[in-house]
């Protein structure tokens, strides 16, 4: 169960503060009620987390280095470039299927080769305006933000003032139907209370002409 940091002052302004022992058992009561029910750890309103799209070869070799490093070993060079394909055995005949094959091989590392010097020509060159954009629109998003987070701040805050002055207007009209009704349910328990001892007197009046002798209808 998460820590709680946030505190919402939902509670009215005009009743007395809790005493320590009160704070403590409404506390209790809380978290009882909260360990029923399991949290949420992402908000249905948050976006998702970023997860990396990675292949399963990446996440193996993830799971390698872990692997490793949880055993205090350090993990082995990744030999995923195989140099035989660029050799040649120098007693290859010329002519041959394994020298044309070869030769295929080449000139597909070279127009691989040819391509990406081309792609990182072309970041060299555009690259850093294109990430001083995306910082800019970044930084853009996150004043958007803020400034919203500022007026809902804004909005709370008057609505607690506005549920503060309300409550502090009431307050006198509250607190004299307090009393009242503390009054009304006093008066009842003493009603209650006497017409008890009027029915314990009749029965012991019952009694008493019982054992002498009269009739008791």
């Amino acid at each position: 169960m998460p820590y709680i940091t946030s505190v919402h002052e939902s509670l009215p302004y005009i009743d007395p503060e809790p005493t320590p022992a009160q704070r403590e058992a409404a506390e209790a009561l809380v978290a009882a009620e909260r360990a029923t029910v399991p949290d949420d750890p992402h908000h249905a309103l948050l976006q998702p987390l970023y997860e990396p799209n990675l292949t399963p070869f990446m996440k193996a070799e993830v799971q390698r280095h872990a692997d490793a490093k949880a055993k205090g070993a350090k993990p082995e060079p990744l030999r995923a470039i195989d140099m035989s394909r660029y050799e040649m055995d120098e007693d290859t005949p010329e002519g041959s299927e394994a020298t044309a094959a070869a030769v295929a091989r080449a000139y597909t590392s070279q127009t691989y080769l040819r391509g990406r010097r081309a792609h990182l020509a072309l970041l060299d060159r555009f690259g850093r305006n294109a990430w001083l954009v995306s910082n800019w629109h970044a930084e853009a998003d996150l004043k958007a933000l803020e400034a919203g987070l500022a007026e809902t701040r804004k909005a709370v805050d008057l609505v607690t003032v506005q549920r503060q002055r309300a409550q502090n207007d009431a307050a006198g009209e509250l607190q004299s139907l307090e009393e009242t009704w503390r009054t009304g349910v006093g008066r009842v328990l003493e009603t209650e209370a006497a017409a008890e001892e009027l029915r314990l007197q009749i029965l012991e009046t019952r009694r008493q002409r019982a054992e002498n002798g009269e009739v008791v209808n």
